[in-house]
């Protein structure tokens, strides 16, 4: 298929498209950098091999999990032009990626009560990493919830139906995209020593 040929909106949307892989691939490439750096650092004298993640970093897995389920349910209901759960299960992710930030704190929170600060006399190199990857990663969803707010209020603003959905479907791709890194990130954290 040439990329040259199509309508003008065909054009665009490729473009749109592959601007947001480009950033997709490029957030992977960083990803891979840090999580490389993580297994070269473990071999250290002073890194800590029998530490195990809090709970709250589970919890937040299973809610991120159920986030993607929710916006896949959106686009579901919005190909079936039923605008009105399109919205729930829109408000719905929005809740659930707030949920997953508030137990990524509470997951540091954790960390800090066992006496393991991000820097300074209490911290450690092994727990600097884990706040390192996953504040990264908190970064991206914030991006990934301001986008769901862009779409919640173009839904409102009727700008997709089931035939326009481009703003929407790029959402979901960096939505799922940050719910697959986590589940990535948080198996590589959990069982790489």
């Amino acid at each position: 298929m040439d990329l040259t040929q199509g309508t003008l909106e065909e054009k665009n949307s490729r473009a749109k498209k592959m601007m947001l892989w480009f950033g997709i691939i490029s957030l992977v490439m960083s990803f891979a950098g840090w999580t490389s750096a993580f297994v070269v650092s473990s071999s250290r004298p002073d890194w800590l091999k029998d530490f195990q993640l809090p709970n709250a970093f589970i919890i937040s897995t299973v809610i991120i999990l159920i986030s993607s389920i929710t916006f896949v349910l959106a686009k579901k209901a919005l190909k079936n032009n039923n605008r009105q759960q399109t919205a729930l299960f829109l408000f719905a992710t929005l809740a659930l990626g707030i949920a997953f930030i508030f137990y990524q704190f509470n997951g540091f929170q954790q960390i800090i009560d066992l006496g393991y600060n991000f820097t300074g006399p209490t911290s450690n190199v092994t727990m600097s990493y884990i706040y390192l990857i996953a504040i990264v990663h908190i970064l991206h969803v914030v991006v990934g919830l301001f986008c769901l707010l862009v779409v919640i209020y173009n839904h409102f603003k009727q700008k997709y139906n089931a035939s326009k959905m481009l703003g929407f479907e790029l959402a979901a791709t960096f939505w799922h995209f940050i719910d697959i890194l986590w589940v990535y990130l948080f198996l590589f954290l959990y069982f790489v020593r």
